[in-house]
C-alpha cells in the first residue's frame, strides 16, 4: 500500500471581534465583567485538525479557547459554505494577542495537523502526535500541560480496531475513548505517555487503520 496522502485542511471562514460585547463574551463563558475581550471566530473543515491547532495556539499566544464545537455529519453535510465541520472561539485581552492565535492556528493547519488518505476507497486517519500539549487539550483530558499527547481518530471500525492495536503496542494510558458515533460519525482516543511511547501508539494506530481499509473483512 502506498503512503498516506495528506489532506491539508481548510479555513473556511476567520473573523475577528477586536472589542466582543460583554454579553456575549458571557454567554460564551467568560467573566461577566470582562468588558473589552477580543474573540476570533474559526471554522475548518476539519474538526479534529482546528482542535489540535486551538490547542497550538495556547503555546504560542496569550489566548484561550472559549468554545470549540463540531457539527453534526461532517463537512460534507454542512449547513452553509462555510461552516466546514466546527465552530472554534479563541479570546484574549486584546486584539494582538487574538491576532497571534489565529496566526498560530493557521500555522499549525498548515503545517503540522491534517487527516490523511489511507487508500482511494476514501478511508481516512488523524495519527497525530502532540509532544507537548497545551492548555486547551491539557484541561480537556486532565493531563498536565506539557505532556507528550496522542490524537488518534478514524472512521469507526478502523479507529476501534487501531486503538487496540495501539494500546497493545505501547505502554500508553488511554485518556478518552471516542466511541461511535461522534458529531461527525468516527471515532478514536487520546493517549498518553512518553513520546517514544506514544509516537509508536500512533505508528500502530494508523497502521492497523490502513490494515483494515485494505482487509475490511479480515485476511
Amino acid at each position: 500500500m502506498s503512503e498516506p496522502t495528506r489532506l491539508p485542511p481548510k479555513v473556511l471562514s476567520c473573523r475577528q471581534l477586536p472589542h466582543a460585547d460583554a454579553r456575549l463574551c458571557a454567554a460564551l463563558g467568560l467573566p461577566r465583567d470582562a468588558r473589552n475581550r477580543s474573540l476570533a471566530l474559526i471554522t475548518c473543515d476539519q474538526d479534529d485538525a482546528l482542535y489540535a491547532a486551538l490547542d497550538h495556539a495556547t503555546k504560542m499566544a496569550d489566548v484561550e479557547v472559549v468554545y470549540a464545537r463540531s457539527f453534526y455529519a461532517g463537512s460534507r453535510h454542512a449547513s452553509g459554505p462555510l461552516s466546514g465541520e466546527i465552530l472554534g472561539v479563541l479570546a484574549a485581552d486584546d486584539p494582538e494577542s487574538v491576532a497571534q492565535g489565529v496566526a498560530a492556528v493557521r500555522f499549525a493547519l498548515e503545517h503540522l495537523f491534517a487527516f490523511y488518505a489511507v487508500d482511494a476507497a476514501g478511508v481516512t486517519v488523524f495519527p497525530t502526535v502532540i509532544g507537548s500539549v497545551g492548555r486547551y487539550l491539557a484541561a480537556q483530558s486532565g493531563v498536565a500541560v506539557g505532556s507528550p499527547f496522542g490524537y488518534l481518530i478514524a472512521p469507526p471500525v478502523e479507529a476501534l480496531v487501531g486503538v487496540d492495536a495501539a494500546l497493545k503496542a505501547a505502554d500508553v494510558e488511554l485518556v478518552k475513548l471516542f466511541g461511535p458515533p461522534t458529531e461527525t460519525n468516527f471515532a478514536g482516543a487520546w493517549v498518553t505517555g512518553s513520546l517514544d511511547a506514544v509516537e509508536a501508539a500512533a505508528r500502530a494506530f494508523a497502521a492497523a487503520v490502513a490494515d483494515v481499509a485494505a482487509h475490511p473483512s479480515g485476511r
